[in-house]
């Protein structure tokens, strides 16, 4: 079986869509509190520049990031439990094998 032919059951895509989301907000809490720390210190044009382009990459990364088709939800979850936004545990109720694969694709990178 290859990773994106998996059925994901009624009861794995609600414990997909949760585990997706608190990664989302995780990282988004995250962010937010990177651009107050940062803001703080802008003392000219060039810093202001700076805010909008590591912004504006964030958002290109989060946004290629947080797919949430099925076919590429192994993946996607393998990368956020080796980023550090999702933990093992949370997906605690997926198939065996789905877990398995996630597992195996985060201790990868």
């Amino acid at each position: 079986m290859q990773v994106t032919d998996t059925d994901w059951s009624k009861t794995e895509k609600k414990i997909a869509q949760a585990a997706f989301e608190q990664a989302y907000q995780r990282e988004i809490a995250a962010l937010i509190q990177q651009v107050r720390e940062g803001a703080g210190a802008i003392a000219s044009l060039e810093d202001l520049w700076q805010l909008h382009d590591f912004l504006s990459a964030r958002r290109h990364e989060i946004d290629g990031k947080y797919d949430y088709r099925y076919s590429v939800l192994i993946f996607v979850f393998s990368r956020l439990i080796r980023e550090g936004w999702l933990h093992l545990d949370e997906l605690a109720g997926l198939a065996p094998d789905k877990l398995t694969k996630i597992t195996v694709l985060a201790n990868m990178g």
